[in-house]
């Protein structure tokens, strides 16, 4: 399962959301929350996002561990990597998309995180965690290479919060190429299996070459 977020991770609002993920698991949850994507922005930072996350979880009433997964030589040390691997909830929060990317890219970290989700765990990203799950993910300088477990897709969240211009500009870059999918804050876009829902008190506009087309809670989702 494979879970998109907006934004909001970690906050109340989120919690049914979060609720509905972990009731997916077959069997007790071992969630670890990831503040890679933080990884520039100092030690506090870090620190903030690994613990909102160990008490979102833990007021939820299931096991979590946070893991300060920040650079490459992080995201390569087996020490680091044994909860990621031990788990069958992960969850990587918000921050700079392209960095997130960088870090994971080819490492340790990001095989034992595809290795949660081929084995029917919950991948779960918001924000830049969300980004880097399309196969483009969009920048200030154009579009860059995403891991692609949605092919074809380009993610952008906040959209709730976009401006129309930004949009605009967002569905130029996506160009022929991506469809552009806008994903609302506390809101996830949920894969399972080949099935897209959305779970959560927003909506999912997906832009696609012959139009847009919005999706509220519950509602499948035709991505292309």
């Amino acid at each position: 399962m494979l879970a998109l977020i907006g934004s909001g991770e970690y906050l109340p609002p989120m919690e049914p959301v979060d609720r509905y993920l972990l009731n997916q698991l077959p069997g007790p949850a071992r969630v670890v929350c990831l503040p890679t994507a933080a990884g520039t922005e100092g030690q506090a930072r870090l620190k903030y996002w690994m613990d909102l996350g160990v008490e979102h979880f833990t007021q939820l009433g299931v096991q979590v561990e946070a893991v300060e997964i920040a650079t490459r030589a992080h995201a390569h040390e087996p020490r680091l990597v044994e909860p990621i691997n031990l788990a069958n909830f992960i969850y990587l929060s918000g921050g700079k998309p392209d960095y997130l990317y960088k870090t994971l890219e080819g490492t340790l970290a990001w095989e034992a995180i595809i290795n949660v989700h081929q084995r029917g765990g919950v991948v779960a990203g918001c924000s830049a965690g969300a980004m880097i799950m399309g196969e483009g993910i969009m920048g200030m300088r154009g579009v860059s290479e995403g891991f692609g477990l949605l092919p074809g897709v380009m993610i952008m969240p906040h959209f709730d919060e976009i401006s129309g211009w930004m949009v605009r500009t967002a569905r130029l870059f996506a160009g022929k190429r991506f469809t552009l999918v806008g994903i609302d804050g506390n809101t996830a876009l949920v894969q399972e299996g080949e099935t897209q829902k959305v779970v959560g008190i927003g909506g999912v506009t997906v832009f696609r070459k012959d139009g847009s087309q919005r999706y509220a809670g519950g509602e499948v989702v035709e991505l292309l």
